[in-house]
């Protein structure tokens, strides 16, 4: 397989607590004391543990369960996606479930390519998402996913060769990739992939 087709198999994913402890020290002086020498003033206003209750509100995001939706989805397509590689078919696979039309499409390019030059993928890429922008209002919710994508370990076997195709020179094995993403009804669905070579992570 020529390195032009070989770059192009890989277009998809290329340029693809606080634990708060209230130690009350006037509490046990007061347990120590007998009951006729007990401080009533003391009993009258004890320690309260608001403090750490707002301290612990605050360190929850409020959109966490959404951004948590999001990346779920988005390594679902992933997946997906590999195992479309893998086989150089989508067929089998739920990337339908998790993608729109652009980013099926996408997909199913790279498949297509595979398919004509005799290649499919083994292992995976590894991932290391989160979710950038989120926007919950109008009517359709979308959020954005950037990714540092590493592919060193999901390589391109050529069926005909027998041989796994070394990486192009100038092929980037870690870089930034962006996922655009929309809720629709329930679910979330990745709605475009861009692979940025020209950043690496």
């Amino acid at each position: 397989m020529n390195r032009h087709a070989h770059r192009t198999a890989h277009s998809a994913v290329r340029f693809r607590k606080i634990l708060v402890v209230s130690a009350s020290l006037s509490a046990l002086a007061l347990s120590a004391c007998s009951s006729v020498h007990r401080d009533d003033k003391a009993l009258e206003h004890p320690l309260a543990p608001a403090s750490s209750s707002k301290v612990a509100t605050a360190s929850i995001d409020p959109d966490a369960s959404e951004k948590a939706a999001v990346l779920k989805t988005y390594s679902s397509f992933w997946a997906e996606q590999v195992k479309a590689y893998a086989r150089a078919d989508i067929r089998g696979t739920d990337l339908k479930k998790y993608a729109t039309e652009k980013a099926l499409g996408q997909a199913m390019g790279d498949v297509l390519v595979m398919k004509n030059g005799g290649t499919v993928t083994i292992g995976a890429p590894e991932h290391r998402a989160r979710v950038t922008q989120l926007t919950l209002a109008g009517n359709t919710p979308e959020a954005v996913v950037q990714d540092c994508l590493d592919i060193s370990a999901w390589k391109t076997f050529n069926r005909r060769s027998g041989k796994v195709q070394p990486f192009p020179s100038d092929q980037p094995l870690r870089y930034l990739t962006t996922a655009k993403t929309e809720k629709w009804g329930s679910r979330w669905m990745v709605t475009e992939v861009t692979p940025d070579g020209d950043h690496t992570c």
